[in-house]
């Protein structure tokens, strides 16, 4: 029986969710205090309707402070330009998209004001259907495995092989490889490969946030389609409801499309060249303060990072100063490269 686990990594102005499957990173959920709560998945708001786009069957939302979203209606239920709209968030904001909306039916209306998506030990407890989610030290371990799974495109799979997954603007292709994996059955060998290649991809698209169209490009010929199929549906069953699964083309491919909900992990950690933006390693220079300032009680610190990322860090600094008092200093050196810091008693 499948075991998952909940972990809440509290860092500097940003909180890290982790669940965990069977000891292995499934699911990162990244807060940031400064996020904007209205665009979260699951926050039920009021909303004016901006404009009308009949033809698309699309509506824009103006949710406030410059904030907005898109709602697609049926063409019995065609929303009026200025109407006041109470909605749920069911598709978060990606690069260079709106977040998606829909409408609350009479039996949802939420009250005045509107409602939150619920704060993050509450969203981690009902994805692992879990009373308790753990913290501290185990919590920061599971949350840098999970960032660090994340944002790999290679993946080994258990027994051998290997997984490379690679988002495109159109769909995101998985391939099959099976590298070094053993057996003097070579049918046997590839379709245990593909298998695990289904139970892992079907995990790590869920870790990485990734939907929309999947190509698997599996290993092998002759497959036995009803089996994979069957395969696949379990491993993608946690991503339901919009699951929408394919049968083995005659090319060795299987096409499955997921629904998109939360924001993919590489928007939020990434700049749109895929290095790691400045945000995200100031972040992990202040998660290194609190860690050395624990193993260092009374100790003066000093965090050294290249310029962009030490100015990144200072708008967090009175927050740390909250959680380790005013013990420690950053400072820009311009001959560190980007993704290299240090942390030093003074």
């Amino acid at each position: 029986m499948s075991e998952r686990l909940a972990f809440l990594d509290h860092g500097v102005a940003v909180q890290r969710g982790v669940i965990t499957l069977d000891g292995r990173p499934e699911r990162l959920l990244v807060w940031r205090d400064d996020d904007d709560p209205r665009l979260r998945l699951g926050a039920r708001l009021t909303a004016r309707v901006a404009s009308v786009e009949p033809a698309l069957a699309t509506a824009f939302l103006d949710l406030g402070d410059g904030r907005e979203a898109i709602l697609p209606f049926k063409s019995d239920a065609k929303p009026v330009r200025g109407e006041a709209v109470q909605i749920e968030i069911r598709t978060e904001p990606r690069r260079g998209k709106l977040a998606v909306a829909r409408r609350l039916s009479g039996g949802d209306e939420l009250t005045a004001g509107g409602e939150a998506a619920g704060d993050l030990a509450e969203v981690l407890k009902r994805l692992a259907r879990t009373v308790s989610v753990v913290g501290g030290r185990a919590a920061r371990e599971a949350a840098d495995e999970a960032e660090a799974t994340a944002l790999d495109a290679l993946h080994p799979l258990p027994g051998g092989g290997m997984l490379a997954i690679e988002p495109t603007r159109a769909l995101t292709a998985i391939d099959v490889d099976l590298g070094e994996r053993k057996g003097s059955d070579a049918k046997r060998v590839t379709r245990m490969a593909n298998l695990a290649a289904l139970q892992e991809g079907a995990r790590l698209l869920r870790l990485k946030s990734i939907g929309g169209l999947v190509v698997i490009d599996l290993v092998g010929r002759g497959h036995d389609g009803a089996a994979l199929l069957t395969a696949a549906r379990s491993a993608f069953g946690p991503d339901n409801p919009g699951v929408a699964i394919g049968p083995v083309g005659r090319f060795g491919l299987m096409e499955i499309s997921l629904p998109r909900r939360a924001r993919p992990i590489a928007d939020l950690l990434c700049d749109p060249d895929g290095a790691l933006s400045a945000r995200t390693l100031a972040e992990r220079l202040l998660r290194r303060l609190q860690d050395e300032a624990a193993a260092q009680p009374g100790a003066r610190l000093v965090g050294v990072a290249a310029p962009e990322v030490a100015q990144a860090a200072q708008r967090f600094a009175g927050a740390l100063t909250g959680q380790i008092g005013a013990r420690f200093a950053i400072e820009g050196r311009a001959d560190l490269p980007r993704q290299v810091f240090q942390v030093h008693a003074r």
